[in-house]
């Protein structure tokens, strides 16, 4: 993701609780407070010592703070679930401001390192995850980053795909796999449509890997590319592509790219009184909570995600419902990546007895050879894998939006 802006102080969320021992150990107590030093806020909350320094970066302010609050809420929710149980895993969590600049990321890590961070978040967005993915393989520090989808957070070589970190981990898709689940889907229901239409933004390594990954997969799929209109920087008139969209015939209109843009093409569509299947991918979230965007333009739009804040089972029931109790809003697939990479972790750490006593390096070797060969069951996936590249393995699932929420589609 890219969104630039010069960070103007913000030390987010430092949460956590004491560990406690496997027989018994400590309660759990906590002691937040909150201080304001010149416009920079920082919130701690004071920890036994036998906790996890778990440390990320996000852009908890600015364009993308939608994403990196959302993800910050939710990894403070799982700190203080896995805390409050007194079990032997116990986290102080330490999630500071980055605007999803990458020069701030590199910033944010040796701060995080200075602080003694063990395990991490890595960070929010993709440009900081491969700036700072390095240094966790450098330093030998186990990271998994819940957002930062493209293969350069995970490859040194993204562009061949070699040289993988082995310490860097994604919990959620990498940008390819995006490209090929929505071809499938879209493949798998032709009722919406068969000729389509891509506008993508040609400057963000995101949304030409989840292009570039479509366009292979639809060809060989039975989908028709009638036409493909690209977009940089901060353009936002998208009248000519969204003409020739329409005098193509294209009767689906695939947006991989964030919701900010997409927003702006959802109204002139509109305006043109162009009205195809609208298909976006997980940069999408976020669109029903833009200020000042009109979500009735959003109407009928689909979404593939790998969480759905309406589907009925008991963790997503009682986390969407913790997350609205806490946070006052419904959490995005952003919030749910970040609450399955804390308790991942967790699992992990607890599995190869891991304790904080340990060398980072130590660590890290144990998390890899967990993280490689565990499954995990959480709110975005159920026997999710890991390869010893760092990519997931989880299926999607495709989400509507009606009435101004996001709804499952049921095959």
């Amino acid at each position: 993701m890219k969104f630039e802006k010069l960070l103007k102080g913000g030390l987010a969320a430092l949460m956590a609780v004491s560990m406690a021992a496997c027989s018994g150990g400590n309660s759990g107590t906590t002691e937040t407070t909150t201080t304001t030093d010149g416009g920079e806020t920082t919130t701690e909350t004071t920890a036994g010592a036998g906790a996890f320094k778990l440390g990320g970066s996000g852009p908890l302010s600015g364009g993308a703070a939608v994403y990196g609050n959302a993800v910050k809420n939710a990894a403070e929710l799982a700190v203080a679930e896995i805390n409050a149980k007194g079990g032997a895993i116990q986290f102080e969590l330490n999630m500071q401001d980055d605007e999803h600049d990458a020069e701030k990321a590199v910033n944010a890590y040796n701060a995080l390192k200075d602080w003694g961070m063990q395990v991490s978040l890595c960070t929010v967005t993709s440009a900081p995850g491969a700036a700072v993915a390095p240094l966790y393989q450098e330093d030998q520090t186990f990271a998994i980053t819940p957002s930062g989808s493209s293969l350069a957070v995970i490859f040194a070589d993204a562009d061949n795909q070699t040289g993988e970190y082995g310490n860097v981990f994604q919990m959620c898709f990498t940008d390819p796999n995006q490209g090929v689940a929505s071809a499938d889907y879209l493949s798998a229901h032709k009722d919406l449509g068969t000729k389509v239409a891509v506008i993508y933004k040609n400057d963000d390594n995101y949304s030409t890997g989840i292009y570039n990954k479509f366009v292979s997969e639809a060809k060989e799929k039975g989908l028709e590319i009638v036409y493909a209109g690209t977009f940089a920087g901060e353009d936002n008139d998208f009248n000519v592509q969204l003409t020739k969209a329409k005098e193509e015939g294209a009767e689906i209109l695939f947006l991989p790219i964030y919701y900010q843009p997409a927003s702006t093409i959802l109204k002139q569509a509109n305006d043109m009184d162009y009205k195809p299947v609208v298909f976006g991918v997980d940069g999408m979230d976020g669109i029903l909570s833009m200020e000042g965007f009109d979500t009735s333009l959003a109407e009928g739009v689909y979404l593939l995600t790998p969480f759905s804040a309406d589907a009925s089972d008991d963790l997503t029931k009682n986390f969407v419902k913790n997350y609205q109790d806490k946070y006052g809003e419904i959490p995005n697939q952003f919030a749910a990546d970040a609450y399955d990479a804390v308790y991942a972790i967790a699992q992990a750490l607890e599995a190869a007895g891991c304790t904080n006593d340990m060398s980072n390096a130590d660590i890290c070797s144990a998390l890899c050879k967990q993280f490689t060969s565990m499954t995990f069951n959480g709110l975005t996936g159920t026997d999710v894998t890991w390869n010893p590249k760092g990519e997931v393995s989880k299926a999607p699932k495709a989400v509507i939006i009606e009435n101004g929420v996001y709804v499952g589609v049921e095959d």
